[in-house]
Protein backbone atom coordinates (compact mmCIF):
# COMPACT_ATOMS: atom_id res chain seq x y z
CA UNK A 1 0.00 0.00 0.00
CA UNK A 2 1.41 3.44 -0.90
CA UNK A 3 2.03 5.30 2.37
CA UNK A 4 0.44 8.43 0.88
CA UNK A 5 -2.93 6.69 1.13
CA UNK A 6 -2.79 7.21 4.90
CA UNK A 7 -2.02 10.94 4.67
CA UNK A 8 -4.57 13.75 4.78
CA UNK A 9 -4.25 17.55 4.73
CA UNK A 10 -4.95 19.72 7.76
CA UNK A 11 -8.06 21.19 6.08
CA UNK A 12 -9.65 17.75 5.65
CA UNK A 13 -13.13 17.11 7.00
CA UNK A 14 -14.09 14.45 9.53
CA UNK A 15 -15.75 12.57 6.66
CA UNK A 16 -12.49 12.56 4.68
CA UNK A 17 -10.44 11.42 7.65
CA UNK A 18 -12.87 8.62 8.48
CA UNK A 19 -13.03 7.53 4.84
CA UNK A 20 -9.22 7.31 4.70
CA UNK A 21 -9.04 5.25 7.88
CA UNK A 22 -11.85 2.88 6.86
CA UNK A 23 -10.59 2.40 3.31
CA UNK A 24 -7.07 1.57 4.46
CA UNK A 25 -8.28 -0.58 7.37
CA UNK A 26 -6.16 1.51 9.72
CA UNK A 27 -6.67 2.96 13.17
CA UNK A 28 -5.41 6.43 12.36
CA UNK A 29 -4.57 8.82 9.57
CA UNK A 30 -1.59 11.17 9.54
CA UNK A 31 -1.99 14.87 8.87
CA UNK A 32 0.59 16.74 6.79
CA UNK A 33 0.99 20.29 5.57
CA UNK A 34 1.48 21.40 1.98
CA UNK A 35 5.14 20.37 2.05
CA UNK A 36 4.44 16.91 3.39
CA UNK A 37 5.63 17.72 6.90
CA UNK A 38 3.95 15.83 9.72
CA UNK A 39 1.50 17.88 11.78
CA UNK A 40 -0.10 15.10 13.79
CA UNK A 41 -2.52 12.20 13.59
CA UNK A 42 -6.23 11.55 13.93
CA UNK A 43 -7.47 8.36 15.59
CA UNK A 44 -10.58 6.49 14.54
CA UNK A 45 -11.68 6.37 18.18
CA UNK A 46 -11.49 10.17 18.49
CA UNK A 47 -13.55 10.59 15.32
CA UNK A 48 -16.28 8.26 16.52
CA UNK A 49 -16.31 9.97 19.92
CA UNK A 50 -16.71 13.35 18.22
CA UNK A 51 -19.59 12.04 16.10
CA UNK A 52 -21.34 10.69 19.19
CA UNK A 53 -20.99 14.11 20.76
CA UNK A 54 -22.80 15.69 17.82
CA UNK A 55 -20.05 16.71 15.39
CA UNK A 56 -21.07 16.58 11.73
CA UNK A 57 -19.25 14.61 9.04
CA UNK A 58 -18.59 17.86 7.20
CA UNK A 59 -16.96 19.49 10.20
CA UNK A 60 -13.21 20.10 10.03
CA UNK A 61 -11.09 17.33 11.46
CA UNK A 62 -8.41 19.75 12.63
CA UNK A 63 -9.61 19.95 16.28
CA UNK A 64 -9.12 16.19 16.57
CA UNK A 65 -5.46 16.26 15.55
CA UNK A 66 -2.96 15.25 18.22
CA UNK A 67 0.78 14.69 18.23
CA UNK A 68 1.75 11.16 17.20
CA UNK A 69 2.86 8.93 20.07
CA UNK A 70 6.07 8.04 18.27
CA UNK A 71 7.79 8.33 14.89
CA UNK A 72 10.72 6.46 13.37
CA UNK A 73 13.59 7.53 11.19
CA UNK A 74 14.22 6.13 7.71
CA UNK A 75 16.13 2.87 7.90
CA UNK A 76 14.75 1.72 11.26
CA UNK A 77 14.83 -2.08 11.50
CA UNK A 78 11.72 -4.23 11.34
CA UNK A 79 12.30 -5.72 14.79
CA UNK A 80 12.78 -2.25 16.32
CA UNK A 81 9.55 -0.97 14.76
CA UNK A 82 7.58 -4.07 15.74
CA UNK A 83 8.96 -3.71 19.26
CA UNK A 84 7.67 -0.13 19.45
CA UNK A 85 4.26 -1.15 18.14
CA UNK A 86 3.89 -3.93 20.68
CA UNK A 87 5.11 -1.74 23.55
CA UNK A 88 2.84 1.22 22.69
CA UNK A 89 -0.05 -0.80 21.23
CA UNK A 90 0.08 0.98 17.90
CA UNK A 91 -0.88 -0.33 14.49
CA UNK A 92 0.79 2.40 12.43
CA UNK A 93 3.94 4.47 12.93
CA UNK A 94 5.02 7.22 10.50
CA UNK A 95 8.54 7.41 9.11
CA UNK A 96 9.78 11.00 9.29
CA UNK A 97 12.98 12.38 7.75
CA UNK A 98 15.24 15.15 9.07
CA UNK A 99 13.04 17.83 7.46
CA UNK A 100 9.99 16.52 9.33
CA UNK A 101 8.41 15.10 6.17
CA UNK A 102 6.54 11.81 6.17
CA UNK A 103 8.42 9.45 3.86
CA UNK A 104 6.69 6.21 4.81
CA UNK A 105 4.33 4.48 7.21
CA UNK A 106 5.00 1.23 9.05
CA UNK A 107 1.91 -0.95 9.48
CA UNK A 108 1.78 -3.81 11.94
CA UNK A 109 -0.23 -6.12 9.73
CA UNK A 110 2.33 -5.69 6.96
CA UNK A 111 5.29 -6.32 9.27
CA UNK A 112 3.77 -9.37 10.92
CA UNK A 113 2.15 -10.41 7.67
CA UNK A 114 5.51 -11.15 6.12
CA UNK A 115 5.47 -14.39 4.18
CA UNK A 116 5.92 -17.15 6.69
CA UNK A 117 9.10 -19.11 6.36
CA UNK A 118 9.27 -22.88 6.73
CA UNK A 119 12.54 -22.50 8.59
CA UNK A 120 12.70 -22.95 12.35
CA UNK A 121 14.85 -20.96 14.77
CA UNK A 122 16.65 -22.08 17.91
CA UNK A 123 17.78 -19.50 20.47
CA UNK A 124 20.41 -20.52 23.02
CA UNK A 125 19.33 -18.99 26.33
CA UNK A 126 20.59 -21.42 28.97
CA UNK A 127 23.88 -19.84 30.06
CA UNK A 128 24.50 -18.54 33.58
CA UNK A 129 25.97 -15.20 32.50
CA UNK A 130 28.60 -15.30 35.24
CA UNK A 131 30.58 -12.44 33.68
CA UNK A 132 27.59 -10.17 34.27
CA UNK A 133 27.24 -11.04 37.95
CA UNK A 134 25.68 -9.74 40.17
CA UNK A 135 23.18 -8.56 37.52
CA UNK A 136 22.43 -12.18 36.65
CA UNK A 137 22.04 -13.40 40.24
CA UNK A 138 18.25 -13.44 39.95
CA UNK A 139 17.61 -13.09 36.23
CA UNK A 140 18.93 -15.05 33.23
CA UNK A 141 21.26 -13.04 31.02
CA UNK A 142 18.95 -13.07 27.94
CA UNK A 143 16.20 -11.47 30.04
CA UNK A 144 18.27 -8.42 30.98
CA UNK A 145 16.53 -5.34 29.60
CA UNK A 146 17.91 -3.15 26.85
CA UNK A 147 15.87 -0.02 26.05
CA UNK A 148 12.99 -1.33 28.14
CA UNK A 149 12.77 -4.80 26.57
CA UNK A 150 14.46 -8.09 27.48
CA UNK A 151 17.21 -8.96 25.00
CA UNK A 152 15.54 -12.30 24.28
CA UNK A 153 12.21 -10.65 23.53
CA UNK A 154 13.89 -8.42 20.97
CA UNK A 155 15.28 -11.48 19.22
CA UNK A 156 11.90 -13.21 19.20
CA UNK A 157 10.19 -10.14 17.76
CA UNK A 158 12.85 -9.84 15.08
CA UNK A 159 12.38 -13.47 14.06
CA UNK A 160 8.59 -13.14 14.00
CA UNK A 161 8.84 -9.94 12.00
CA UNK A 162 11.03 -11.78 9.50
CA UNK A 163 8.49 -14.54 8.95
CA UNK A 164 9.72 -17.27 11.29
CA UNK A 165 6.77 -18.81 13.08
CA UNK A 166 8.30 -21.71 15.04
CA UNK A 167 10.94 -20.91 17.65
CA UNK A 168 12.72 -23.19 20.10
CA UNK A 169 14.40 -21.69 23.15
CA UNK A 170 17.10 -23.69 24.91
CA UNK A 171 16.79 -23.05 28.66
CA UNK A 172 18.66 -24.03 31.79
CA UNK A 173 19.68 -21.40 34.36
CA UNK A 174 16.49 -19.73 35.72
CA UNK A 175 14.68 -21.14 32.70
CA UNK A 176 11.31 -20.88 34.43
CA UNK A 177 11.50 -17.10 34.18
CA UNK A 178 11.92 -17.36 30.43
CA UNK A 179 9.08 -19.86 30.06
CA UNK A 180 6.73 -17.78 32.18
CA UNK A 181 7.50 -14.66 30.14
CA UNK A 182 7.04 -16.17 26.68
CA UNK A 183 4.60 -19.02 27.34
CA UNK A 184 3.68 -20.79 24.13
CA UNK A 185 4.50 -17.70 22.08
CA UNK A 186 0.92 -16.80 21.19
CA UNK A 187 1.17 -13.22 22.44
CA UNK A 188 4.29 -12.77 20.32
CA UNK A 189 2.73 -14.11 17.13
CA UNK A 190 4.59 -17.42 16.99
CA UNK A 191 4.88 -20.93 18.42
CA UNK A 192 7.52 -21.32 21.11
CA UNK A 193 8.74 -24.62 22.51
CA UNK A 194 11.52 -25.25 24.98
CA UNK A 195 14.63 -27.41 24.94
CA UNK A 196 15.21 -28.02 28.65
CA UNK A 197 18.73 -28.92 29.70
CA UNK A 198 19.47 -30.88 32.85
CA UNK A 199 20.69 -28.25 35.35
CA UNK A 200 23.43 -30.66 36.42
CA UNK A 201 24.60 -31.29 32.85
CA UNK A 202 25.04 -28.03 30.89
CA UNK A 203 25.24 -28.73 27.17
CA UNK A 204 27.02 -25.63 25.93
CA UNK A 205 26.29 -23.63 22.79
CA UNK A 206 25.69 -26.69 20.61
CA UNK A 207 24.77 -29.66 22.79
CA UNK A 208 21.14 -28.68 23.32
CA UNK A 209 20.50 -28.93 19.57
CA UNK A 210 20.51 -32.70 19.98
CA UNK A 211 17.41 -32.30 22.16
CA UNK A 212 15.48 -31.52 18.97
CA UNK A 213 16.10 -35.07 17.81
CA UNK A 214 15.61 -36.58 21.27
CA UNK A 215 12.21 -34.90 21.60
CA UNK A 216 11.07 -35.97 18.15
CA UNK A 217 11.39 -32.62 16.38
CA UNK A 218 12.71 -33.08 12.85
CA UNK A 219 13.29 -29.93 10.81
CA UNK A 220 12.91 -30.47 7.08
CA UNK A 221 14.56 -27.20 6.06
CA UNK A 222 17.72 -25.35 7.09
CA UNK A 223 17.20 -23.86 10.53
CA UNK A 224 18.55 -20.77 12.25
CA UNK A 225 20.57 -20.97 15.47
CA UNK A 226 21.56 -17.92 17.46
CA UNK A 227 22.88 -16.93 20.86
CA UNK A 228 20.33 -15.41 23.20
CA UNK A 229 22.50 -12.48 24.32
CA UNK A 230 22.72 -10.56 21.04
CA UNK A 231 21.43 -7.09 20.30
CA UNK A 232 21.39 -6.98 16.54
CA UNK A 233 19.51 -6.19 13.38
CA UNK A 234 20.15 -8.46 10.42
CA UNK A 235 18.17 -9.79 7.49
CA UNK A 236 17.02 -13.29 8.39
CA UNK A 237 15.87 -13.97 4.85
CA UNK A 238 19.14 -12.77 3.32
CA UNK A 239 21.10 -15.08 5.60
CA UNK A 240 18.92 -18.09 4.83
CA UNK A 241 18.94 -17.36 1.11
CA UNK A 242 22.72 -17.04 1.14
CA UNK A 243 22.99 -20.38 2.90
CA UNK A 244 20.78 -22.12 0.37
CA UNK A 245 22.72 -20.60 -2.53
CA UNK A 246 26.05 -21.68 -1.00
CA UNK A 247 25.12 -25.39 -0.96
CA UNK A 248 27.07 -25.62 2.32
CA UNK A 249 26.02 -27.73 5.31
CA UNK A 250 26.35 -24.71 7.59
CA UNK A 251 26.67 -20.95 7.31
CA UNK A 252 28.23 -18.74 9.96
CA UNK A 253 27.29 -15.06 10.15
CA UNK A 254 30.49 -13.03 10.43
CA UNK A 255 30.77 -9.51 11.76
CA UNK A 256 33.80 -7.24 11.71
CA UNK A 257 35.92 -6.68 14.76
CA UNK A 258 38.34 -3.76 14.69
CA UNK A 259 41.25 -2.89 16.94
CA UNK A 260 43.36 0.22 16.78
CA UNK A 261 46.90 0.05 18.13
CA UNK A 262 47.31 3.12 20.36
CA UNK A 263 50.95 3.61 19.37
CA UNK A 264 53.03 4.21 16.30
CA UNK A 265 54.07 0.82 14.87
CA UNK A 266 57.60 0.37 13.57
CA UNK A 267 58.11 -1.93 10.59
CA UNK A 268 61.68 -3.09 10.13
CA UNK A 269 63.95 -5.33 8.10
CA UNK A 270 67.41 -6.51 9.25
CA UNK A 271 67.32 -4.12 12.15
CA UNK A 272 66.55 -1.09 9.93
CA UNK A 273 63.39 0.95 9.93
CA UNK A 274 61.32 0.46 6.80
CA UNK A 275 58.40 2.66 7.71
CA UNK A 276 56.31 3.94 10.60
CA UNK A 277 52.57 3.45 10.79
CA UNK A 278 50.80 5.72 13.24
CA UNK A 279 48.08 3.98 15.27
CA UNK A 280 47.16 1.39 12.61
CA UNK A 281 43.67 -0.08 12.53
CA UNK A 282 43.30 -3.82 11.98
CA UNK A 283 40.09 -5.75 11.41
CA UNK A 284 39.05 -9.38 11.45
CA UNK A 285 35.92 -11.34 10.55
CA UNK A 286 34.61 -12.81 13.82
CA UNK A 287 31.85 -15.23 14.74
CA UNK A 288 28.59 -13.32 15.32
CA UNK A 289 26.87 -16.22 17.12
CA UNK A 290 24.29 -16.62 14.34
CA UNK A 291 24.17 -19.72 12.13
CA UNK A 292 22.13 -21.63 9.59
CA UNK A 293 22.43 -25.42 9.76
CA UNK A 294 21.26 -28.29 7.61
CA UNK A 295 18.98 -30.73 9.50
CA UNK A 296 21.39 -33.64 9.04
CA UNK A 297 23.91 -31.98 11.33
CA UNK A 298 21.75 -32.61 14.40
CA UNK A 299 22.77 -36.26 14.56
CA UNK A 300 26.46 -35.23 14.53
CA UNK A 301 25.99 -33.74 17.99
CA UNK A 302 26.64 -36.10 20.94
CA UNK A 303 23.84 -36.74 23.40
CA UNK A 304 23.99 -35.38 26.92
CA UNK A 305 27.45 -33.84 26.69
CA UNK A 306 28.92 -30.38 26.87
CA UNK A 307 29.42 -29.53 23.21
CA UNK A 308 30.34 -26.09 21.84
CA UNK A 309 28.82 -25.37 18.46
CA UNK A 310 32.28 -24.53 17.11
CA UNK A 311 33.15 -28.22 17.53
CA UNK A 312 30.37 -29.00 15.06
CA UNK A 313 32.03 -26.82 12.43
CA UNK A 314 35.37 -28.48 13.11
CA UNK A 315 33.67 -31.82 12.51
CA UNK A 316 32.18 -30.57 9.24
CA UNK A 317 35.59 -29.42 7.99
CA UNK A 318 37.22 -32.70 9.04
CA UNK A 319 34.55 -34.54 7.04
CA UNK A 320 35.25 -32.44 3.96
CA UNK A 321 31.92 -30.60 4.15
CA UNK A 322 31.66 -26.97 3.15
CA UNK A 323 30.98 -24.30 5.79
CA UNK A 324 30.06 -20.90 4.37
CA UNK A 325 30.52 -17.43 5.83
CA UNK A 326 27.93 -14.67 5.50
CA UNK A 327 29.21 -11.12 6.13
CA UNK A 328 26.93 -9.08 8.38
CA UNK A 329 26.87 -5.34 7.79
CA UNK A 330 24.05 -4.55 10.21
CA UNK A 331 24.47 -3.44 13.83
CA UNK A 332 25.60 -6.17 16.20
CA UNK A 333 26.41 -6.24 19.89
CA UNK A 334 27.24 -9.25 22.02
CA UNK A 335 26.07 -8.63 25.59
CA UNK A 336 28.36 -10.87 27.62
CA UNK A 337 30.32 -8.39 29.71
CA UNK A 338 29.32 -5.36 31.80
CA UNK A 339 30.85 -2.83 29.38
CA UNK A 340 29.07 -4.51 26.43
CA UNK A 341 25.74 -4.36 28.25
CA UNK A 342 26.34 -0.70 29.11
CA UNK A 343 27.16 0.00 25.45
CA UNK A 344 23.96 -1.73 24.28
CA UNK A 345 21.98 0.35 26.77
CA UNK A 346 23.57 3.56 25.47
CA UNK A 347 25.41 4.18 28.74
CA UNK A 348 28.84 4.38 27.10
Amino acid sequence: MPFADLLIRREASIRSALFTIDKQRARQAFVVDGRGRLIGSIDEADIRRALLEGAGLGAPAYPLIHKPVVTTKPGAGRAEVLDLMRALRLSEIPVVDEQGCVVGVHRERELVGTTRLKNWAVIMAGGRGTRLAPLTANIPKPMLPVAGRPILERLVLQLVGSGINRIFISVNYLGKMIEEHFGDGTQFGCEIEYLREDPEVPLGTGGSLRLLDDLGYEPTDPFLVMNGDLVTEFSVTDLIDAHVDSAAVATIAATEYQHQVPFGVLESSSGRLVRMVEKPLSSWAVNAGIYVLEPKLITRIPRGKLFPITALFDDCLASGWSVALWPMHESWQDVGRPNELAHARGQL
